[in-house]
């Protein structure tokens, strides 16, 4: 009941603190034109969201920070090097998004940081995480908890956070594309992570982690008060970079990467769908997808923007529970 408890509180003080977050910063926001640019490739729907802020990753990062300061003062919670890898991660991705988002609202179009220097910005945070990681006493091993197995990766294993790092925050950041639909994803996301961590108590600070993921959950639905349809803001790189990544590392650290497939299944097929979009037009020179990513795809079908929210909304909760029942119950 304790354990609950905790949860509870971590999410609504997430919750309240982004809900005063937004009513803050919104107003801020507009009156300093911080806002989005939509590409020209999009509909009309898109275009008429030129103008709304963006940024609006600070209504959940801040308060996710500020709540854990809170609790380590008050000493709630331990300060581990666990918990204290996945925050760099968190504000080390979050900076390259804000970055990307300040050089995109500076140049009036749609264009920031270049995906080469965007990458290697991404490749020295995601190092920086695997040597910390690794010198906190981590092994290299790949382990599937619920079959028993326990692969040992060596050298490899470098090379597959690198890729975890990189592709879960480029994916949550290819998702964000409709009105609440990455932020009530990755909501879905920690929350199964919160869980998962309880779980995972042989590992240092990973209870702290639970309480983390709890906060980020709760502070999630704090922005989604603002951001779903109609979105009064966009999270843009600067919160879609932080949650991607952030989630990579909680899922490496309690040893669930391949939990971490699951629970992601939609944004990785968000992505897929990009690949194989990219695939087809170089070495096919025809589409397979009216546009990708999937979701302007199925706008483009005619499908309404809620509608198309709500079912990956739906997907993203069966995928959860798949998740906590593989990696928890079975």
């Amino acid at each position: 009941m304790l354990t609950l408890t905790k949860a509870v509180l971590a999410a609504a003080i997430g919750l309240v603190l982004a809900g005063i977050s937004g009513l803050i910063f919104i107003p801020i926001l507009k009156k300093i034109n911080i806002k989005q640019v939509e590409s020209t490739y999009l509909s009309k729907k898109h275009k008429d969201k030129s103008g709304t802020p963006t940024m609006g990753g600070i209504i959940f990062i801040i308060p996710t920070l500020l709540a854990v300061l809170i609790l380590l003062l008050l000493k709630k919670i331990d300060f581990s090097t666990n918990l204290l890898i996945v925050l760099f991660v968190f504000i080390g991705y979050a900076l390259i998004g804000f970055i990307d988002d300040f050089l995109i609202i500076k140049r009036k179009n749609n264009i920031g940081l270049t995906e080469v220097k965007k990458l290697i910005l991404q490749s020295i945070i995601a190092l920086a995480f695997f040597i910390i990681y690794m010198k906190s006493g981590a092994s290299s091993s790949l382990n599937i908890h619920t079959l028993g197995i326990t692969i040992n990766m060596g050298w490899f294993y470098i090379v597959f956070i690198l890729f975890m790092m990189l592709a879960s925050s480029n994916a949550v950041n290819i998702t964000d594309g409709l009105d609440g639909l990455a932020g009530g994803l990755s909501a879905l996301a920690f929350l199964t992570f919160g869980l998962i961590s309880w779980n995972a108590g042989a590992i240092e600070g990973t209870a702290d982690i639970a309480i983390l993921c709890f906060i980020i959950f709760g502070a999630l639905l704090g922005f989604l008060i603002f951001n779903t349809y109609p979105a009064k803001v966009f999270m843009g790189d600067t919160g879609s970079l932080a949650l991607g990544a952030s989630l990579a590392a909680i899922a490496i650290i309690t040893k669930h990467e391949i939990t971490f497939i699951i629970v992601m299944g939609v944004f990785i097929f968000e992505t897929l769908v990009c690949i194989i979009q990219i695939f087809s037009m170089v070495f096919l020179h025809k589409k397979v997808f009216l546009m990708t990513p999937y979701h302007h795809h199925l706008e483009k079908l005619g499908w309404h923007e809620k509608d198309i929210v709500k079912l990956f909304w739906v997907i993203g909760l069966v995928l959860a529970v798949c998740a906590i029942l593989f990696s928890v119950w079975i």
